[in-house]
C-alpha cells in the first residue's frame, strides 16, 4: 500500500470544495481531529456533508467557553485567546491526544493530522471586523516528523455569517493543499483562494515547518502574499519568520527607513542611527516602546523589471544578519504607509529618507488618483504626530549639500513644503557624516560584479564578510573563481 502522498498535476477547473473533501474523506490513511473556536466549525462541516467522514475524522469540537477552554489547552499570559500561542497549544494538544489514544499497532499507516483555528468575528458594533488564527499540523509520511502551516487572516466582509462561510472555505482549501499540494508551498498559497476573493480575507502571516518544507524559507513565502495580493504587508524578524505586523507595531513609536538595501551602505546606516537618537529624544517617545522598521517596497523589488527572487532574498539576509526586523509593503506612497501604520499604533510616528525620497512626496503625478489629490495625500501623510528626519545628499556638482533648506521641489509646491517644513514636519539630519555622502547602493553592486574590492570600505562594518559568507548579491568567493 502506497501511503505517501504526491502533488496533484495542474487542473484547468478547480476541484468544488466538496471534491476537495471528499477526496480526503476517501483516503484511508488521512486521520485527524479538527478543534474550532471563534466561528462555529466551520471547515468540519464540508468534511461531514462530503460523505465518508468516519474515514477521516476522529474528533471534532469547539471549546467555546473560556473556562473550558483554559482547561484544555491551559491558560496565556495575557488572557487573550485569538493569538498563535493559543494555535499551537490547540495544535500540539490534539496531536498527542491522537498519539495517546490511537496507537501505531493498530494504524501502522495513518496519517494523522490536527487542523485548529481561533477565530473573532465581527462585533455587532461592526466596528471590529475580526481576525483569526488557522494551521494544521500533520504528517505525510506515518511515523515521520509532524509539519505545520500556520496563518493570520482578517476578515474584510461585514457580515459574521459570511465570515464563517469564509473561514470554512479556507480551512478545507488549507487541508486540502497540505496534502495535495506540499510539494509546491508558493501553488499551495495561492490555492488557498480557490472559491474565495481577495476582498472576503486577507493572509498577512504564513509560516511552513516541518521535513517536508525544510527547503522553504519563509520570507520567500511572505514575499508571495503581498505578490499574489493576498495583503499590502508582510513582516519578519531577524530570526527569518514571519510574524504578524499587529503584534510587533501595536500601541509602539515607530520609526521606518525606506530603501533598496542592496546592499546596505554606510549612509543606510548612519541615517538610521542618527534619525534614531532624534526620535527618541521627542517628546512622548519612549525608548523602550519604539519599534525601528526597514521597509521595502514592491515597487522597488520591481524597479529591474520582474522580482528577482534570489535578490530579494540576499537583501532580507542581510538585514535579518543585522537584526533588523524588514517590512515588505505594496505601497508605493508614503501616506499609504503611515496610514498602515496607523491601523497598530496611535503613537508618534517618524520617516527617515534621503532628499531625493522627499522631493518625491512633493510630485503631484502621484495622487492624481485622489479625488482630493496631494492636499488628501499630506492630510493622511502628516496628519498627527509624524516627523520627516531628512539626511542630506550631495549635489551634481560634488560641492554643494543639499538640505531642507535648499532644496528645491516644483514651483507649484513650494509654499506647500514651506508650510509643512516651518511647522516642524520636516526636520534636518545635522549630525552625518560628510565623508559617505558619495556612497551609492548601485555604485557598490557594480564594484561587487566586477571585483573591485573597494566596495567593503563602504559598508557598515561587518557587512562586507556577511556578504561573502553567504556569497550575497553575485558575490563570488575567490576559490570558486579559480575553479572557473
Amino acid at each position: 500500500m502506497e501511503v505517501t502522498l504526491k502533488g496533484d498535476k495542474e487542473f484547468d477547473d478547480i476541484p468544488s470544495l466538496k471534491t476537495k473533501a471528499l477526496r480526503i474523506n476517501l483516503n484511508e490513511n488521512i486521520y485527524g481531529t479538527f478543534a474550532e473556536i471563534g466561528a462555529g466549525q466551520e471547515t468540519v462541516r464540508h468534511f461531514f456533508r462530503a460523505g465518508g467522514a468516519s474515514g477521516t475524522i476522529a474528533k471534532a469540537m469547539s471549546a467555546y467557553d473560556k473556562d473550558f477552554s483554559d482547561a484544555i489547552y491551559g491558560t496565556e499570559k495575557d488572557g487573550r485567546y485569538v493569538t498563535e500561542a493559543r494555535l499551537r497549544k490547540m495544535l500540539n494538544h490534539e496531536i498527542k491526544l491522537i498519539e495517546t489514544r490511537l496507537t501505531r499497532d493498530k494504524h501502522p499507516s495513518k496519517l494523522f493530522f490536527s487542523y485548529a483555528n481561533t477565530v473573532a468575528t465581527i462585533d455587532f458594533a461592526k466596528q471590529y471586523k475580526g481576525h483569526g488564527w488557522v494551521g494544521i499540523k500533520y504528517q505525510v509520511e506515518p511515523n515521520q516528523e509532524y509539519n505545520e502551516i500556520i496563518l493570520h487572516i482578517r476578515f474584510k466582509e461585514t457580515d459574521a455569517r459570511l465570515q464563517q462561510e469564509t473561514l470554512g472555505i479556507l480551512g478545507t482549501n488549507l487541508i486540502y493543499g497540505a496534502f495535495y499540494k506540499y510539494n509546491v508551498p508558493k501553488k499551495l498559497l495561492r490555492y488557498l483562494y480557490d472559491h474565495l476573493d481577495k476582498d472576503q480575507l486577507e493572509i498577512d502571516t504564513i509560516n511552513f515547518s516541518g521535513p517536508v518544507f525544510k527547503d522553504v524559507d519563509n520570507r520567500l513565502m511572505s514575499l508571495q502574499l503581498v505578490k499574489n495580493n493576498m495583503t499590502d504587508a508582510v513582516m519578519f524578524s531577524p530570526d527569518g519568520n514571519n510574524v504578524l505586523p499587529a503584534r510587533v507595531l501595536y500601541k509602539k513609536n515607530i520609526l521606518a527607513l525606506r530603501g533598496s538595501f542592496r546592499p546596505v551602505t554606510k549612509v543606510n546606516m548612519d541615517m538610521f542611527k542618527k534619525s534614531y537618537e532624534m526620535f527618541i529624544k521627542e517628546n512622548k517617545v519612549d525608548e523602550k516602546n519604539t519599534e525601528v522598521i526597514f521597509e521595502i517596497t514592491l515597487s522597488n523589488l520591481r524597479a529591474e523589471g520582474e522580482i528577482d527572487e534570489q535578490d530579494f532574498m540576499d537583501r532580507a539576509k542581510l538585514l535579518c544578519s543585522l537584526g533588523q526586523n524588514v517590512l515588505i509593503s505594496n505601497f508605493q506612497e508614503y501616506y499609504k504607509l503611515v496610514e498602515y501604520f496607523s491601523q497598530y499604533s496611535k503613537n508618534r510616528m517618524g520617516l527617515a529618507m534621503g532628499v531625493n525620497n522627499l522631493v518625491d512626496i512633493f510630485d503631484e503625478k502621484y495622487y492624481r488618483h485622489l479625488s482630493g489629490g496631494i492636499l488628501e495625500a499630506f492630510g493622511k501623510l502628516f496628519f498627527k504626530d509624524l516627523r520627516v528626519y531628512l539626511y542630506p545628499m550631495l549635489d551634481e556638482d560634488g560641492k554643494t549639500i543639499i538640505t531642507s533648506e535648499n532644496l528645491k521641489v516644483h514651483p507649484r509646491m513650494k509654499e506647500l513644503y514651506k508650510f509643512f517644513k516651518y511647522n516642524g514636519k520636516v526636520v534636518d539630519i545635522t549630525d552625518y557624516n560628510t565623508d559617505i555622502l558619495t556612497i551609492f547602493s548601485r555604485t557598490v553592486l557594480k564594484m561587487i560584479a566586477s571585483g573591485d574590492e573597494s566596495w567593503e570600505a563602504m559598508l557598515p562594518e561587518g557587512v562586507a564578510k556577511l556578504i561573502k559568507e553567504m556569497c550575497l548579491f553575485g558575490y563570488e568567493a575567490e576559490e570558486v573563481i579559480v575553479k572557473k
